[in-house]
């Protein structure tokens, strides 16, 4: 049945009605991007001073972010010359902090210990 006659159809409305997917699916779709949502929070990796050693200067965001996983919090500041993105990753009581020059690893910090 073409759709422009189906939306008319009073059998077509009434099997749309009865549909529990149509019907609830506002639920299905809250429900879906909290289980997004979680599993997101999850992919964070554990800070440690192995995987802090790894990160070198000149290195990129996104090598950074393979390495220790996605920042706690991003510090960026556009100057007219030069672009400084700061990278802090919280763990407890520990910090690390990646200081990135135009998106290169300029230098980094940590709290950590062995």
């Amino acid at each position: 049945m073409p759709e422009h006659e189906c939306r008319r159809s009073f059998a077509c409305r009434a099997v749309a009605a009865r549909s529990p997917a149509i019907r609830h699916s506002p639920f299905i779709i809250g429900l879906i991007a909290l289980t997004f949502g979680l599993a997101a929070c999850n992919n964070s990796k554990s800070l440690t001073k192995a995987n802090v050693d790894e990160v070198a200067e000149g290195m990129a965001k996104k090598q950074v972010e393979s390495i220790l996983g996605p920042p706690t919090t991003v510090d960026t500041k556009d100057f007219a010359l030069l672009k400084k993105t700061v990278y802090v990753y919280n763990q407890g009581k520990d910090t690390v902090t990646v200081v990135f020059k135009d998106d290169k690893v300029q230098s980094k910090a940590s709290t950590l210990s062995e």
